[in-house]
């Protein structure tokens, strides 16, 4: 009588068991090398068009990427690390994370001016990740559930020097009004990523990032391309 001993070995590691309060360093580097490589890219490499192109293509290789995970999961049998570095157990019936932070950065890019979605896309591809880290690591005073001091502020800095560093270098704005939209944007940012809502993250941190950055630098009467 054949034995189905190897199958039930093989089954626990092909299944994701981390959730969102583990650190999980190998998803949050992705997250992190995904964002900087984009705005990187679109800030020295390519235009509008061209970025809209590459990304597009990349946004949809995804999804089918992880349509194929979720409707074949016995494929990533023979690559259990993949579940262990980038997948939580909430994601083993429904779409990966990667799915909204495509459509986000996608959208950021058609939605706003150069600049603008610069500001978004970096703060999503650091500052998220950055906050995730530290919150978990070294978090100790809760603001709201699931949210620390030690990982707003992290959130609020990084979010600071995204907004600073890309406005210095895309405007001919004195620093002074760089630095102050810069400091309303982040502390609205993190004001923001307090706010319980169940979509998301992904997909509402950039967009309102940009949203908010694109208003403040027309009050302000930051020219942005």
């Amino acid at each position: 009588m054949p034995s189905s001993a190897p199958a039930v070995a093989h089954a626990p590691a092909a299944i994701p068991t981390a959730s969102r309060h583990d650190l999980q360093l190998g998803r949050r580097a992705f997250h992190l090398l995904n964002g900087v490589t984009i705005a990187t890219a679109y800030a020295v490499l390519f235009t509008h068009q061209q970025i809209v192109h590459l990304f597009g293509t990349i946004a949809c290789l995804a999804y089918i990427a992880d349509r194929i995970r979720l409707h074949y999961p016995e494929a990533l049998e023979r690559l259990p690390w993949l579940n262990r570095l980038f997948f939580r157990a909430e994601e083993r019936w429904k779409e990966s994370a990667m799915i909204p932070y495509a459509i986000a950065v996608l959208l950021t890019i058609l939605t706003f001016p150069k600049t603008i979605a610069l500001i978004a896309i970096y703060t999503l591809g650091i500052a998220d990740p950055l906050a995730a880290v530290v919150g978990i690591r070294w978090g100790r005073r809760e603001v709201v559930p699931d949210r620390s001091v030690e990982g707003m502020t992290a959130f609020l800095v990084a979010t600071l020097a995204v907004a600073a560093t890309v406005l210095a270098l895309s405007t001919p704005a004195p620093w002074t009004s760089v630095t102050g939209v810069a400091i309303l944007i982040a502390v609205v940012a993190a004001l923001f990523e307090l706010v319980p809502l169940r979509i998301d993250d992904n997909l509402t941190i950039p967009l309102f990032v940009g949203f908010t950055s694109w208003i403040l630098c027309a009050i302000v009467g930051i020219a942005v391309r």
